[in-house]
């Protein structure tokens, strides 16, 4: 008991010797130095050492050991460990690596128990297995500290900064592999690490080992391998993954001793070891440059139809058009309601209450038919320059919002914008509305890209694209066509690996600004536009959803692959 309570105190999970030769040999196969340092900054009973230093053994190989532990039990062990395997010699440090290493200003250095001086950038090779501590178990204090040095979003894990500290140590030109949580490959927590990985290494290999249980701890490993890179240019890197099959798979199975048997193989597909079944799959990565620095883990044949996607593509939406939000009034209940009529005698004036695009009654094509919402907006455009009306000519609008007074003047930071207490926090350019625009809600199950040349604002819960020149009106029906298109929900899927529960997607600008599109001057582009002008003239379902599958034909074949009638 004792020891399972150290393990989850200290977040140690010792290395199996089956994944450390794996990793050893995957390292060594990218590192070329001659008489390399190799360092292991949370080191525990020095399995990782160990094997490295047995694998350069075997090659004739000079070579010099260091690693750093906090724990003088795991020190120990790690000596007598290293003393009875390797050849050469080694040095061990009853130190906190964190407190070693020099993240960033003098006034902000990390001191925990040890006041070193700091040293960087003198490691050819970091192996590590960091320790894998949650917040809960780190303490707030702790946490908050880290979460601040490191700039961190969200949770906190311990081997989050020892990922960047290790960065620090290495020389340049030098590998880091390193067996972490996989939970930063997919979750918005691990959004800083996914870019501080991308932005300082020549990523080399992504190893998702899932739920193989390789620890007796509760963690689901993966294998990050890099080469330390200034100006990196990532675009796709190598990965495969590992997970237990429990799915009732009947087909061929490949014989093997152990998962780390299957993990060292070069085939793909079904394994067993006799006890249990694992499923191997390879691929790339693909790199996105969003505000969540996705990592989409991509199957051959799934990189090679995206590859086929973006190689027939002439540009981007983001190359022609700016994606904007929409308005934040930031008290809905105030400026926005489909019942304005049922305020008896105290109903603002017309002019002031405006057509209002949201999540609400939008629709991939046609006529907005359902909820009949309105906003109220007080503004107007005088020489493309958005205006606040005098609400003292609108009596009926001055008297509506000295009623919600309470509820408006609440927002001190409408006030302290400079802006009057009945404003809209967030009410863009009114002069756009009137041109024709798409307007997508950032939330939906399924794509629904609308055309509205009706002047309507939109709600702070769409985005939209707007044509202020006569000549992109085509482009935004092209864009309609392509981005209501199944084709480009799969794209989206694969690439932004954004799903919600319930199958819901989130379309983020940032997304849908790099969805790509065909040459707007081609005879696939017209075919586009032509078929989606056809739909948005009419409300007859039917016609609808025949004049779709003629939309899916003319959208494959502009990015020449083959037309998509079904996602399940």
């Amino acid at each position: 008991m004792k020891e399972i309570s150290l393990i989850k105190e200290t977040g140690a999970t010792f290395t199996p010797k089956g994944l450390a030769d794996f990793l050893s040999r995957r390292i060594l196969s990218y590192s070329k130095v001659k008489n390399p340092l190799i360092i292991d900054p949370a080191c525990g009973d020095g399995a990782l050492l160990k094997s490295i230093g047995q694998e350069l053994d075997l090659s004739n190989k000079e070579y010099r050991l260091k690693g750093y532990d906090t724990n003088i039990d795991y020190l120990e062990t790690a000596k007598s460990n290293l003393t009875e395997s390797i050849n050469l010699g080694f040095e061990l440090r009853n130190e906190d690596f964190l407190g070693k290493i020099d993240i960033c200003d003098k006034q902000h250095t990390l001191n925990f128990e040890i006041d070193k001086v700091p040293e960087n950038n003198f490691a050819d090779i970091v192996i590590a297995n960091p320790p894998y501590v949650r917040t809960q178990v780190l303490g707030a204090e702790k946490a908050q500290f880290l979460s601040k040095k490191y700039n961190l979003k969200g949770r906190v894990d311990l081997y989050y900064p020892f990922l960047i500290a290790m960065t620090h140590a290495l020389k340049e030109n030098g590998i880091v592999g390193v067996i972490t949580s996989n939970r930063f490959l997919f979750t918005k927590s691990g959004n800083s690490v996914r870019k501080f990985l991308f932005e300082n290494y020549d990523i080399l290999e992504v190893i998702d080992l899932g739920d193989t249980k390789l620890f007796d701890a509760a963690v689901l490993p993966a294998i990050f391998i890099g080469r330390k890179k200034k100006n990196t240019k990532n675009t796709t890197a190598n990965f495969f993954k590992i997970y237990e099959e429990l799915n009732g798979y009947k087909g061929e199975l490949i014989d093997s001793t152990d998962v780390f048997d299957v993990l060292k193989s070069n085939k793909q597909g079904y394994f067993t070891d006799g006890l249990k079944r694992y499923k191997k799959s390879a691929g790339i990565i693909k790199f996105t440059q969003t505000k969540e620095n996705n990592w989409a883990m991509l199957s051959e044949t799934e990189a090679f139809w995206v590859e086929q996607i973006e190689r027939n593509s002439f540009e981007t939406i983001g190359d022609s058009f700016k994606v904007r939000v929409g308005i934040k009034t930031t008290a809905d209940k105030v400026f926005i309601s489909d019942s304005w009529d049922e305020l008896n005698g105290t109903k603002p004036e017309e002019e002031n209450l405006k057509d209002l695009l949201s999540q609400e009654n939008i629709k991939p094509w046609g006529t907005c038919d359902k909820k009949q919402l309105k906003v109220l907006y007080p503004y107007y455009s005088e020489n493309g320059l958005k205006k606040l009306v005098d609400i003292n000519k609108f009596p009926k609008t001055k008297k509506y919002f000295e009623a919600n007074a309470e509820i408006l003047k609440g927002r001190k930071y409408v006030a302290d914008s400079g802006k009057e207490w009945f404003e809209i926090w967030v009410p863009q350019n009114p002069t756009l509305w009137k041109f024709p625009k798409l307007v997508f809600p950032d939330i939906s199950a399924v794509p629904r890209f609308y055309f509205d040349d009706s002047a309507k604002i939109v709600n702070g819960n769409c985005y939209w694209i707007v044509a202020e020149n006569k000549k992109d009106e085509d482009k935004l029906l092209l864009i309609q066509g392509i981005a209501n298109s199944k084709l480009m929900t799969k794209y989206h899927d694969l690439v932004f690996s954004n799903k919600l529960y319930s199958g819901r997607r989130r379309y983020f600008s940032q997304y849908v600004q790099n969805y790509p599109l065909p040459d707007i001057n081609s005879s696939n582009s017209t075919d586009i536009i032509n078929v989606v002008k056809k739909i948005n003239n009419t409300t007859d379902e039917i016609k609808i959803e025949k004049l779709a599958q003629k939309l899916e034909i003319f959208v494959a074949k502009a990015f020449v692959v083959s037309p998509i009638f079904s996602l399940d």
